[in-house]
């Protein structure tokens, strides 16, 4: 059978089935279109080793000897026998492609296991691959693993990943590769706040911009796991799976099941070709940010300014003191309004009223509709807050239907079952209920049918600990359920927008970003502590699904204290808006607000479309990162080519920062260099800068070209530690 060779973007995938088996000999560079004859490829047989060359197959099984982590781990059930079958042997039947698309079909016949891999390299050279295993025995097959993996070349010797916590998530490690297996285990039901987004392998030292990267995501919402695995024999796979609970998933006769897509990319050019890779697949999405084909929307609609009322008025909910606030915001800007917890019955904290989806009578007699139509007759949508998968003890719906809480004892709570321990004094509904299930979609979809609601903030609270359906593990069926709950309620409300919240950043993967459009990063508004969050977050998901906005001036979860102009710049690179009792904001500082807005509106476009850039800085107290125009853009004369923002996150060791090149502008083209905000206008202005003499360009802009901009730079102003200057680069 002859290779399989998938191309595009300056990435080739070949595979080989020349020892029966489905082998990935190369995922990195473009090889062009002439393949020699792969048995020079031959490797050599070292003593006290197996009599044959071992292939890291695309499904590693220990039955070609592979001595590394298995893709496929299960045994078959047969008269009251368990452990049968325990190691397949795979074999290709059928490998066909179509473009940069690919099916291999490899079948166990001994073993009753038939396993079909589809690949696909999309344009922007991200690869997606997942499996589906099929029962072909006449008895029931447990399944306990089923990996997607890939193989790294020798050079890749660094592991780059991420982890966090509630209000830090998706900080960057790194450590060398070395023998061994290197796991990042999430068993919180949900993606977790201590995730990984990404687990990264490279050439030594690789950064925002240089070294050879390859780099995988799992795209799954429940437990999982990824790893680097690197055997004694110098080879090393990365990918990922789904950590499957005890006897979750037992395929009957005929049954099959499908893995999570993996989705890898490759670079050449460090990190920032990676987050190119994944920024391209989503923006090529049909259906990416606003299916506007199905509301009459025109295409492209910008990401509208928002306004989260929950750090300004909590749980208090007053329709005049909402109106003041929509009145607030509508006069500086804002576009869409979006009333958070406590409108729903008996929700005056948060003990009691979760899963009672009705609109709370006490507080609102005649409904949300005052309020709605006050937020839209000033011109700005309305958005809600929702968390439909959690139920407190205290509600109407667990008073009526104990049984529908999620935990591990076959009887309800109420019949002496054990219930998980709480979590915000909250319990998870049990979606794999179908009573449930459909009272949970129900509620839903009455509110968005009798209320003029645009935006959905969809909340998840908690981890799904103990998690079971009568008395068994069942975070697979919940992950899955709650997909199609957000699948039938999208395809119900096509013009309605979802975002994923999960107790802030804890459900941020491409499983549940292929049903909302937007996440919210981080329940941490702290400016500082959002410039690594969104960082890190942005090296997968593009900017345009990253909401970020600006809190009050002193931190809800840290206390820390910054100027406007520091959180703004911060949330500028993100879907724009504040979390904030906007009334407050007077004087000049409302007027530096109302400029910044303008700002984000006239640039938004950029920001949602272009390149993200990353400067590899020598100086790690200063961050420079923006956004540059498409290649393909229209930049005529005057138009805005890139934005940037140079970020002061602590003193320095040197004195001044010197100058500082200005990477991913074209060359051959001139530019006009300016700093843009604050402006000395700006109440702002004076605290940002601790120099007494300010670099020679900075009054007066600069004209320069790309080559010298990013082989000479600019002498940047010296700024104070927790300041920002966001810096203009126009086409001339």
């Amino acid at each position: 059978m002859d290779p399989l060779h998938l191309r595009s973007a300056g990435t080739s995938l070949v595979m080989s089935f020349d020892n029966g088996e489905a082998e990935v000999i190369h995922w990195g560079a473009d090889l062009g279109s002439t393949l020699p004859d792969l048995a020079i490829l031959g490797e050599p047989i070292p003593h006290s080793a197996i009599d044959a060359n071992v292939p890291a197959g695309l499904l590693p099984q220990a039955s070609s000897s592979w001595r590394g982590r298995p893709a496929l781990r299960g045994h078959r059930i047969a008269d009251g026998v368990s452990g049968l079958d325990f190691s397949s042997r795979l074999r290709v039947v059928s490998a066909g492609a179509e473009g940069t698309s690919a099916v291999i079909v490899q079948t166990d016949s001994d073993a009753g296991l038939t396993v079909s891999s589809a690949l696909t390299l999309h344009d922007g050279g991200l690869l997606e691959l997942r499996h589906t295993l099929t029962n072909d025995g006449a008895t029931p097959y447990q399944l306990d693993e089923l990996a997607t993996v890939l193989p790294v070349a020798p050079d890749a010797v660094e592991l780059l990943d991420l982890t966090g916590r509630w209000c830090r998530e998706r900080h960057p490690q790194r450590r060398p590769i070395q023998q061994g297996t290197w796991v990042r285990t999430g068993r919180h039901g949900r993606t977790g706040h201590d995730s990984s987004l990404l687990f990264a392998a490279g050439t030594a030292g690789f950064g925002n911009r240089h070294g050879k990267v390859w780099a995988t995501h799992l795209a799954w919402s429940g437990n999982h796991e990824q790893f680097a695995d690197s055997i004694g024999d110098g080879r090393t796979m990365i990918g990922g799976s789904e950590l499957l609970g005890p006897a979750e998933v037992i395929l009957a006769p005929g049954a099959s099941y499908t893995t999570p897509a993996l989705f890898a990319a490759y670079s050449d050019h460090g990190l920032d070709g990676i987050s190119e890779a994944f920024y391209s697949w989503f923006r090529s999405r049909p259906h990416h940010v606003l299916p506007a084909a199905a509301t009459g929307l025109p295409a492209g609609k910008p990401r509208p300014v928002v306004l989260n009322v929950w750090e300004a008025v909590y749980f208090n909910h007053n329709l005049s003191t909402l109106i003041e606030l929509a009145d607030s915001a509508a006069e500086l800007g804002v576009e869409r309004f979006v009333l958070d917890d406590g409108w729903f019955r008996g929700r005056r904290d948060d003990h009691a009223g979760l899963g009672d989806w009705y609109v709370d009578e006490t507080l609102w007699p005649d409904g949300l509709t005052p309020l709605i139509d006050a937020v839209t007759s000033r011109g700005m949508e309305f958005g809600l807050w929702v968390e439909p998968e959690m139920v407190n003890l205290d509600s109407d719906i667990v008073r009526a239907h104990p049984e529908w809480i999620v935990g591990p004892s076959v009887q309800s709570y109420k019949d002496g079952g054990r219930l998980p321990l709480e979590w915000r004094n909250q319990h998870v509904i049990d979606l794999v209920n179908p009573d449930a299930w459909q009272y949970i979609y129900d509620r839903v979809d009455a509110l968005l049918r009798e209320n003029n609601i645009s935006y959905l903030k969809w909340d998840q609270n908690r981890d799904l600990l103990e998690h079971g359906h009568a008395g068994r593990s069942s975070v697979h069926e919940q992950t899955l359920a709650t997909y199609r709950l957000f699948d039938k309620l999208r395809k119900a409300h096509p013009g309605v927008e979802i975002e994923s919240c999960s107790s802030g950043g804890a459900r941020v993967d491409l499983g549940i970003l292929e049903r909302t459009d937007r996440i919210w990063a981080s329940d941490c508004n702290d400016a500082l502590e959002r410039q690594t969050i969104q960082r890190w977050t942005g090296l997968v998901v593009p900017p345009e699904l990253v909401g970020g906005h600006i809190g009050p001036t002193a931190s809800h979860t840290t206390a820390r204290t910054h100027d406007l102009s520091f959180r703004a710049i911060t949330a500028l690179f993100g879907h724009f808006g504040m979390e904030w009792d906007v009334r407050s904001v007077q004087g000049a500082e409302r007027q530096e607000l109302k400029r910044f807005i303008a700002l984000y509106k006239e640039h938004r476009a950029l920001i949602h479309s272009g390149r993200m850039v990353r400067a590899d800085l020598a100086d790690d107290s200063l961050m420079l990162h923006g956004v540059v125009a498409d290649s393909g853009a229209d930049l005529g004369k005057g138009s805005t080519a890139a934005l940037f923002a140079l970020v002061s996150t602590r003193t320095a060791f040197a004195e001044q920062p010197g100058r500082i090149a200005i990477p991913g502008l074209d060359p051959d083209r001139d530019y006009q260099a300016e700093a843009i905000f604050p402006a000395p206008a700006d109440a702002d202005y004076a605290h940002t800068f601790t120099q007494v003499q300010p670099p020679a360009w900075l009054a007066d802009g600069a004209v320069a070209s790309g080559q010298f901009l990013a082989q000479v730079g600019l002498p940047m102003p010296i700024l104070n530690p927790e300041h920002a200057l966001v810096l203009r680069f126009t086409a001339l």
